[in-house]
């Protein structure tokens, strides 16, 4: 695979201002099957994502390279940070949702709705009030590749709200097919959820929708911000602007906050994930297929409020 002498595709003249034309796309590491769940660690200045039919979490920092961070990860997917800079991740094999402590220790946050099991935590978010958003697909109990072949127990797919305070899991939103990647805007009014129905249903929705939060705590009725083409919005992060840089068939595809499709990176292989990284939260860290990308950008990572 080879990268594109020329990655960025303007579409917006917007986008001129967010990329910059000579930075190159550096591919940092290979040797996944399929890498998701990109997270960094401001406190160490590293990056730990997920590899997760290898069930191990890899790592890569500036001087160290890449290597293993933990194996058997228990299928970890997707990653991010509390407000106090430990992992919260979603663990498909375990069905739950977890934090990882300062001493490496490892604590449940979430894995059973009205006493029954969770299907495969996808991805996860947390907002400035302590509370955890998080999605629940089926996709690691589909087959044995991604997590353990099993039937739901829910037999539905949602979106979960943890309380910050009390730790009680409510439902937030249930009309997604297969909710995936989610993040808040840059002011927590508003959530965006990726629905990646298309990998079950021909013809199912393959967008993201934004939902307006309500009092901090629900959701209100949400409509689709961009249909994403060719692929899927698998996992997606904002920057300090408030724009949406998402994964895609063909790369990372960047919408302004009015839903406009401003422009593209171009990579060799499909994409699940990005998040912003580096000293000054201007490099984006792309996970795609089998391998872990970066580039610099003209912009910065969005800041917790």
């Amino acid at each position: 695979m080879s990268l594109p002498e020329t990655p960025f595709q303007h579409f917006d003249a917007r986008f001129r201002r967010m990329v910059i034309d000579t930075a190159q796309v550096d591919c940092l590491y290979t040797g996944c099957r399929w890498a998701e769940g990109p997270v960094w660690l401001p406190a160490t200045q590293e990056l730990i994502w997920s590899d997760i039919p290898n069930n191990r979490l890899m790592r890569w920092s500036e001087g160290a390279g890449a290597g293993v961070f933990r194996q058997p990860s228990n299928f970890n997917n997707g990653n991010t940070l509390d407000r106090e800079g430990r992992i919260v991740g979603c663990l498909h094999g375990g069905r739950a949702v977890v934090r990882t402590e300062h001493d490496g220790s490892i604590t449940t946050l979430a894995s059973h709705w009205q006493g029954k099991r969770l299907n495969s935590p996808n991805d996860v978010v947390v907002k400035s009030d302590g509370s955890i958003w998080f999605t629940d697909p089926d996709y690691g109990i589909n087959s044995d590749y991604e997590g353990y072949q099993a039937q739901s127990e829910i037999g539905a797919c949602n979106v979960y709200r943890i309380d910050g305070d009390s730790g009680e899991i409510s439902i937030v939103a249930s009309d997604l097919e297969r909710p995936n990647g989610l993040a808040f805007s840059t002011d927590e009014r508003r959530l965006y959820i990726a629905d990646t129905g298309l990998t079950h249903r021909a013809g199912g929705p393959h967008h993201i929708r934004v939902f307006d939060v309500v009092d901090g705590i629900s959701l209100k009725v949400g409509e689709v911000f961009a249909t994403i083409d060719p692929g899927l919005a698998d996992g997606f992060r904002l920057d300090a602007q408030g724009n949406v840089w998402t994964s895609a068939g063909d790369g990372v595809h960047c919408y302004a906050p009015d839903g406009t499709l401003l422009g593209k990176i171009l990579i060799p292989e499909v994409v699940s994930n990005v998040v912003f990284g580096g000293p000054r939260g201007n490099r984006l860290f792309i996970t795609a297929t089998t391998s872990l990308y970066a580039v610099y950008l003209a912009v910065n990572g969005a800041q917790r409020p």
